[in-house]
């Protein structure tokens, strides 16, 4: 817990100007509050005899304490202006962190999280870590201050009971370290609850169709209901125990001040000489110090739930902060241009260690040829191209790029030289143009029509309420090949020097696949393209068609060889015209 505080305090420090700020208004504003008491003591000395009234002496005090208390107020005003500026400022740097560590750990780490709980660690954990840790700060601050502050002046008023009051405070801090320890463990799973909720939520709303065509809406509602009844479970459980300890401190401090109103009212009257002397407006005043001593103890307990909270959060996001990054390559080489030549050479790779894949994987493609691969589902189709752009990274074996290893090249260059449509369609909010022009962001509006065009999309944009100005989403109405044609037409703006086609065409109609597998020839001439397509008759006319199974090549050549070998390419082809 302590290490989580001092990395999120770590954070702070580059505006540590308004932590001084923040201290300096705290010690003005506190330390002002605590002259109240003592005014309000004398004000009670100038009238405590009938018909002895210090009228003038009292005068004198009401103003002054006007002028204190609202002094204190402007500067417990600017200490919360300037907490707020530090949290804001933190949790901003905090929350840029984690997006931009998101963009840096391998691709293995998103797939093996679902999108609800990277979603919640930077939006959900992010704001309890701002509610509960830094906001809270301002009134913990405060608490502290007052605290230190009270007990000075009760030892100026008088030593000796301060001294009783001192000795009780521990039986404050016994009873919230132990229910606070009870209930840091439930926050822990609360917080792993929490993200697995949102995770659930986010993955059942946003595949509803889905939900729906397969009447899973029932066995959905049982898994959320599962979680939501475990999460209330343990989330009355850690708010039974931090709600404990409010009233338990609120006992322990209401003994204390009726410690002190008897003490002190022995002392007042002279019944115990060795409490010494008091009036009764140094009495007033020490109870008023013992209730303000006693009372940020209730107030920190109040905000303990939710620092509990906020801590158990803080951890989730460090623990996605010290993720295993993707290595820098910036000093490796940068490759601009290549001949279209590639060559894997007995690449051997596997997702889980204890399953293998790819197996003594090894392929020579000359530049310009038209690379089709096909097989059944999970063979390891597209786990070629995975490891070709290095999303993930071979366990042996060497793929080269124009003679060049890829691991010898930046990523960012390497993936350059390529570009990939896939089955899965992404649109982002923003207009048509915008989305096409994704991968040149220069492009122009007759560069971006021109590829609209090739693709044979312009035709539905024109009739879209602004052509390519109207703004789209994924949810903003158009159909899944609409999507697509979108898609491929960024592709198609790029003009880049190889292409991987992943079910580039399998969301569109056979009319308008048949017209862009002419726009991706004419792309292609001149060019290295993998194509991946469980439609075979899609890949008639590639150079070489690779039949994979289990990891391994079984079958290699043109269209016409393998249907000649009547093997497993034949088999598959046949089954998929069969009557």
């Amino acid at each position: 817990m302590l290490d989580t505080l001092k990395r999120v305090i770590s954070y702070a420090r580059p505006y540590i100007k308004y932590l001084i700020c923040t201290v300096i208004f705290a010690l003005a504003g506190v330390g002002l509050s605590l002259l109240v008491p003592i005014f309000i003591g004398d004000a009670v000395d100038c009238c405590i005899e009938k018909g002895n009234v210090n009228f003038d002496g009292l005068k004198k005090i009401v103003i002054e304490l006007a002028v204190i208390v609202t002094a204190s107020g402007i500067f417990q005003w600017l200490m919360s202006l300037c907490t707020n500026k530090l949290a804001f400022l933190t949790i901003r740097d905090l929350r840029s962190d984690i997006f931009n560590k998101l963009e840096r750990v391998p691709l293995k780490y998103i797939d093996s999280h679902t999108k609800g709980e990277l979603t919640s660690h930077v939006i959900n954990d992010i704001e309890i870590i701002s509610d509960g840790l830094l906001q809270g700060f301002t009134q913990f601050f405060s608490s502290i201050m007052t605290i230190l502050g009270t007990l000075v002046f009760m030892m100026f008023i008088n030593f000796r009971i301060a001294i009783v009051v001192v000795l009780m405070t521990p039986l404050s801090f016994i009873a919230a370290s132990k229910i606070t320890k009870a209930s840091h463990d439930s926050y822990m799973k609360q917080s792993k609850l929490r993200g697995d909720m949102v995770a659930l939520a986010e993955e059942m709303a946003g595949n509803q169709k889905i939900v729906k065509a397969f009447v899973y809406d029932g066995r959905a509602e049982e898994r959320f209901d599962k979680i939501n009844k475990d999460y209330g479970k343990i989330g009355v459980k850690a708010t039974f125990f931090s709600s404990m300890t409010n009233p338990v401190t609120r006992f322990v401090n209401g003994m204390i001040y009726a410690a002190v109103g008897l003490l002190g009212a022995l002392g007042a009257t002279g019944t115990v000489s060795f409490l010494g002397k008091m009036t009764v407006g140094k009495l007033t005043s020490f109870l008023s110090f013992s209730n303000q001593y006693t009372k940020p103890f209730n107030e920190i307990s109040g905000v303990f739930a939710e620092l509990q909270n906020a801590v158990a959060s803080a951890q989730r996001v460090f623990d996605v902060l010290e993720e295993e990054e993707v290595p820098d390559d910036s000093d490796k080489e940068t490759i601009t241009d290549c001949d279209g030549n590639l060559s894997f050479d007995s690449v051997y790779f596997s997702y889980n260690p204890k399953v293998e894949l790819i197996k003594n994987f090894s392929l020579d493609v000359k530049a310009g040829q038209k690379i089709a691969i096909v097989g059944h589902t999970g063979c390891g189709k597209s786990t070629i191209i995975n490891l070709l752009l290095r999303f993930y990274d071979v366990n042996s074996g060497n793929i080269t790029i124009s003679g060049k290893n890829v691991n010898d090249i930046t990523r960012d260059s390497l993936r350059s030289q390529f570009g990939m449509v896939l089955q899965e369609t992404w649109i982002f909010t923003g207009t048509v143009a915008e989305n096409i022009a994704y991968g040149v962001p220069g492009a122009t509006r007759e560069q971006i029509i021109q590829a609209a065009k090739a693709v044979y999309a312009h035709g539905f944009i024109k009739r879209l309420a602004n052509g390519y100005d109207t703004v789209i989403s994924e949810d903003s109405g158009l159909s899944q090949g609409q999507k697509q044609l979108i898609c491929i037409a960024r592709i198609m703006l790029m003009n880049p020097p190889m292409l991987i086609l992943d079910e580039a065409t399998s969301s569109i109609d056979l009319r308008t696949e048949h017209r862009i597998q002419k726009a991706f020839t004419k792309l292609m001439e001149g060019r290295t393209g993998f194509i991946i397509a469980h439609r075979l008759s899609t890949i008639k006319n590639s150079d070489i068609i690779l039949v994979m199974k289990n990891g391994n090549i079984i079958e290699k050549g043109n269209h016409s060889e393998l249907m000649n070998k009547n093997g497993f390419y034949a088999e598959l082809y046949n089954s998929q015209f069969a009557t």
